[in-house]
């Protein structure tokens, strides 16, 4: 834009958290949980420098990190996003990734570094039993010492934005929030860039929409994040201008307070971020920074009998499926949103853990070998388990407790059966966060938390493997959090006045440790089954959602997908929240067309007293076409239920009661396919999620 003879600049952000994650080819680093554990500044000012390089490379100056959150509740699923449940430590190393980032001194925004963000103000680790964008119930004191401990050295490194967090304070949204975000922040602790809003949080303010938000605006947010409704949200804040609603003081004030960010970046010198010469995306001295950054993340839990380091020309073996897929190693925020999407052709030039761990033993003689069965061609003198979470990010990763949810279900029994036959044992777990792995810990000789580390994980080879029969490298990581000892430990911190973890905050051994952990007690009985996600915006197992046509089934493993036939398309899109729904068109008029989620293994909901599927959707066909619902269990074994389509025009949550499926003919005790919609009329419809719930069901039920 042009203003009185003068281009005002566009400035471009992306969420550039672990590396610059959205494109391909970038150097991922470990995720912030990882660096907590590392505890070392110098590397994360270094790595900030590095993700400077490669954001510019590609036009962009600004990014949305550093992430200063102190998790308290490890049901949170944006724990990895925190470096650690200590402030100091979180602040320490957020000062850090700030000065990376932006420069210093005669560098300072110079043209090798960019805009840097501090985020989410504040208090978004500490939300009630860990819910996303829930309510932080805290007294005033406890979030300024708490949660605002490392905002004032991601200010003093001199931040120049800063991002309103989703959650609420004791009841009150922070994007609404005028005594934190101006009174506090930019009065009285002088932060002199801007505030922008995080995806549509404005949105969420009490009297708010997406296209409408005075309130949002006149709290202290000076630049909204606004995907979709940016016109009627640009038309209606001018209106609200001209109308009083909001004064021109306060605009003016937002548009100084961008400007100046924008002058501050060089943008009315000269500097064109888009004409940047280099291309530092993989930069091989950057691979190398990622790979000393997953070397000193790993945490070692457990090595009795001094199992490691291990010679690597022994022969190997390798179980887990978690050791061949490479989203697991580098989770939510990578490439796509929630990470689970991403196939292996996807990553450039970067191995699985099980490659890396290849490498290194074929090059010292070693032989290696991977097993799904557990079965060898040859016995393995030792084996190495790769195993942990599936990849999620914000809305999708919360958890009811802190229980690991295997899915892998064949991992666990493998790894007994190897500890059974006196087989040495390594695991490696790949996780956001720590989790109650009791059983997995006792099947295992040595154990490592390995958190998320990205792509260079070469890294954990150097560690675990003998070079010449000595130390390559030891183990430095701590743990930046306490690790639970029972599921209901979710909220578990060292300043805790009764303080029982299984390992405390900054446990970590090295090779020089002859600690003999011993066995832990563990709980085999299963806990009561009353709530399974089964599509929230998308599968909640990851490549499990297929359709049905004339031609035959096909998964789905995309986003925007449409079928072979091109009769089936399916667009995913923003409902409430980001990429939380899809809509699903079914084009054929004269055969049966589906769309479903299957599962890794079957699932039983004999436990729950009185289960009911609850499903949000809409219906956009003009018709009333015939939709049914159905799931499976096996061949010939299903239950359906015709959904009311003539009520369901506008967004709808239909329960459907298990029994009335049971009826049908499905047996709840062995359940695959968990949900599917068929229908053999063209049917256009959006949905937002499929809940199995134990209770009582409100709203619309389907009666049988």
């Amino acid at each position: 834009p042009i203003y009185k003879g003068i281009k005002v600049p566009v400035l471009w952000g992306t969420d550039a958290v672990h590396g610059h994650n959205n494109v391909i080819g970038a150097t991922l680093f470990p995720h912030n949980i990882g660096l907590g554990a590392s505890g070392n500044v110098d590397l994360m000012k270094s790595i900030g420098e590095a993700i400077a390089l490669e954001v510019l490379s590609t036009g962009v100056a600004w990014t949305f990190a550093p992430t200063v959150a102190v998790p308290q509740d490890d049901r949170w699923g944006r724990t990895y996003e925190g470096f650690s449940e200590d402030p100091l430590l979180v602040s320490k190393l957020g000062k850090a990734f700030v000065l990376g980032l932006q420069g210093e001194g005669d560098m300072l925004l110079d043209n090798n570094h960019v805009i840097a963000t501090a985020k989410h103000f504040m208090g978004d680790g500490g939300t009630f039993e860990g819910i996303d964008q829930g309510n932080t119930r805290i007294s005033e004191i406890g979030l300024r010492e708490l949660h605002g401990y490392p905002y004032f050295d991601a200010l003093d490194a001199c931040a120049q934005t800063v991002m309103a967090s989703f959650n609420s304070w004791n009841g009150k949204k922070l994007h609404g929030y005028e005594e934190l975000l101006t009174d506090i922040l930019k009065k009285d602790m002088q932060f002199d860039g801007f505030v922008v809003g995080d995806w549509n949080g404005h949105g969420q303010v009490e009297g708010c929409s997406n296209a409408k938000c005075a309130q949002s605006f006149n709290a202290g947010v000076d630049m909204f994040m606004v995907p979709e409704n940016w016109k009627d949200l640009l038309r209606n804040t001018i209106r609200q201008v001209k109308s009083g609603e909001i004064s021109e003081t306060r605009l003016d004030e937002a548009v100084r307070n961008i400007l100046r960010v924008k002058s501050r970046l060089g943008l009315f010198n000269g500097r064109v971020p888009h004409e940047f010469k280099e291309n530092y995306l993989g930069d091989p001295k950057h691979i190398a920074l990622a790979r000393q950054a997953v070397r000193e993340s790993l945490v070692l839990l457990k090595n009795n009998k001094q199992l490691l380091p291990l010679n690597p020309s022994q022969h190997i073996g390798i179980i887990g499926d978690a050791a061949k897929k490479i989203s697991s190693q580098t989770g939510g925020w990578t490439i796509t949103w929630q990470g689970r999407e991403n196939l292996n052709s996807d990553f450039i030039n970067v191995n699985s853990i099980y490659e890396a761990l290849e490498e290194a033993v074929i090059s010292s003689g070693g032989t290696i070998e991977f097993s799904n069965n557990g079965k060898f061609n040859k016995d393995p003198d030792v084996v190495i388990g790769i195993f942990g979470e599936e990849p999620y990010a914000e809305m999708l990763g919360d958890l009811k407790d802190v229980s690991f949810n295997a899915t892998d279900p064949k991992f666990l029994p493998l790894l007994e059966a190897m500890n059974a036959q006196n087989i040495p044992t390594v695991s490696i777990f790949l996780s956001g966060r720590p989790l109650v792995v009791n059983r997995q810990l006792n099947a295992s000789d040595a154990f490592i938390a390995a958190w998320l580390p990205g792509s260079a994980v070469e890294g954990i080879a150097d560690v675990i493997f003998t070079n010449d029969n000595k130390i390559n490298y030891d183990f430095v990581g701590k743990l930046s959090y306490s690790w639970p000892k029972t599921k209901d430990q979710a909220v578990l911190n060292y300043t805790d006045s009764i303080y029982d973890p299984l390992f405390p905050f900054g446990y970590g051994l090295t090779y020089a440790s002859d600690l003999e952990v011993e066995r832990i007690q563990t709980n085999r009985s299963n806990s009561k089954l009353d709530l399974l996600n089964v599509f929230l915006g998308a599968a909640s197992i990851p490549g499990k959602e297929f359709v049905v046509t004339q031609a035959g089934p096909e998964f789905v493993l995309e986003d925007d997908y449409v079928s072979a036939n091109s009769k089936v398309k399916i667009t995913r899109f923003d409902y409430q929240r980001q990429d939380d729904a899809k809509n699903i068109v079914f084009m054929d008029d004269q055969s049966l067309q589906a769309f479903g989620i299957s599962a890794e293994s079957p699932v039983s909901l004999s436990s729950m007293k009185a289960p009911f599927y609850e499903i949000i959707m809409r219906v956009n066909s003009l018709a009333n076409p015939a939709l049914y619902f159905s799931v499976g269990c096996g061949n010939n074994c299903r239950g359906s239920a015709e959904l009311p389509t003539e009520l369901m025009t506008d967004w709808s949550t239909i329960n459907i009661p298990l029994s009335c499926l049971e009826k049908d003919g499905l047996d709840k005790t062995k359940i695959q396919v968990r949900g599917l919609f068929l229908s053999e009329e063209a049917i256009n419809f959006d949905l937002s999620s499929i809940v199995i719930k134990d209770g009582k069901a409100t709203g619309k039920v389907i009666s049988c």
